[in-house]
């Protein structure tokens, strides 16, 4: 199991230093070398079931639970060499500092372990938004939306966002939330009014923003390093409590079963999803597409659905590709590729 656990953290090192966390690459990389089972929360780490260290992101699990040492205030030592101080130039310093919050602060850190990881990346949006302009150009139409892996349910509010994609922008210019991609395209796209008409999602673990502790692990898995991702987060957990958008737990099947095929007069129903379909078991992945589908095929003409994704591309692992599907025809238009937090966009006709 060791030699497996080490070769888990060495290749998410390596995937935080392409997504530009240097910090998090280094330590990373660092304890899939020097990790031990001196305490109860590396031995565990150590012990972990080969087949569910992938699925659980475990490498990820150590990270966020070190930074929400650092965010919560109990590790002073441990902040002073996180950003945005600078880290020691050695690696044996940091190290020392590293295991001596770890020796300070096991059953935070164990209680932290056994909690699946939790991000709500508010970049998406950037993303996704190019999904539901689509719709709702080619619909002409309101939105009702209907979010699936929703985490805390941030990206419910994707409208109060501001967006600015090489100059063109939409949303509200004093949200607390603004997103500037980089736009990889020869001019920026067209965009156009959208109304809401009702907007409902689900996650099997929802968190609760209401609950200071569950802010903290939402906050903790984002890269210290990154602190533009973090002030927006912020931004979003405000937003959010102040309109009260909710995710309900449920499984995502059958909410999606028991939510989509009801018409909506007067607007078009739209499913979505970001960074969320490659964890799914296949056969939960198989019910919601017989359930897009056939939602799709008996969509009436004043409700349409429409299925916007924002997943890993199957040609590139390291970037991912917006989609869209609008019923009654229903066919797959890829629009844009992008980066995973939607720091940039490149569109498909580029």
């Amino acid at each position: 199991m060791t030699t497996l656990v080490r070769k888990h953290f060495d290749a998410q090192g390596k995937s935080c230093e392409r997504l530009f966390s240097p910090v998090t690459a280094r330590l990373l990389r660092l304890a899939a070398v020097r990790l031990d089972d001196t305490t109860p929360f590396t031995a565990a780490i150590l012990a972990w079931p080969d087949e569910r260290m992938k699925d659980d992101a475990l490498a990820l699990r150590f990270a966020g639970a070190l930074h929400a040492l650092v965010l919560s205030g109990q590790a002073p030592a441990l902040a002073a060499i996180y950003p945005p101080h600078p880290m020691p130039a050695a690696d044996d310093a940091f190290w020392a500092v590293v295991m001596a919050a770890i020796r300070a602060h096991g059953p935070f850190l164990l209680d932290f372990l056994d909690h699946p990881p939790q991000t709500n990346e508010t970049g998406r949006s950037a993303v996704l938004m190019l999904g539901f302009q689509e719709v709702a150009r080619r619909t002409g139409l309101p939105l009702a939306m209907f979010e699936i892996g929703a985490s805390a349910g941030l990206n419910m509010n994707w409208d109060a966002f501001a967006y600015d994609y090489a100059g063109a922008t939409w949303g509200p210019a004093d949200s607390p939330v603004r997103l500037v991609p980089e736009w990889r395209g020869a001019t920026p796209p067209d965009l156009v009014s959208v109304t809401v008409a009702g907007r409902m999602a689900c996650d099997r673990n929802p968190l609760d923003l209401t609950d200071t502790a569950e802010r903290l692990r939402l906050r903790s898995y984002v890269w210290p390093d990154q602190p533009d991702r973090l002030a927006r987060l912020d931004g979003a957990i405000g937003i959010a409590l102040a309109r009260g958008h909710v995710p309900v737990r449920a499984d995502a099947a059958d909410w999606a079963e028991a939510n989509l095929p009801a018409p909506r007069p007067g607007a078009t129903r739209v499913v979505y999803h970001s960074i969320f379909w490659q964890y799914l078991p296949r056969a939960i992945q198989a019910r919601l597409v017989a359930c897009f589908e056939t939602t799709g095929a008996a969509a009436p003409a004043d409700s349409p659905f429409a299925w916007v994704r924002m997943e890993p591309d199957p040609d590139d692992i390291w970037r991912a590709r917006l989609s869209v599907r609008i019923w009654p025809d229903g066919t797959e238009r890829v629009l844009a590729h992008c980066d995973y937090h939607g720091r940039w966009i490149a569109p498909a006709t580029a």
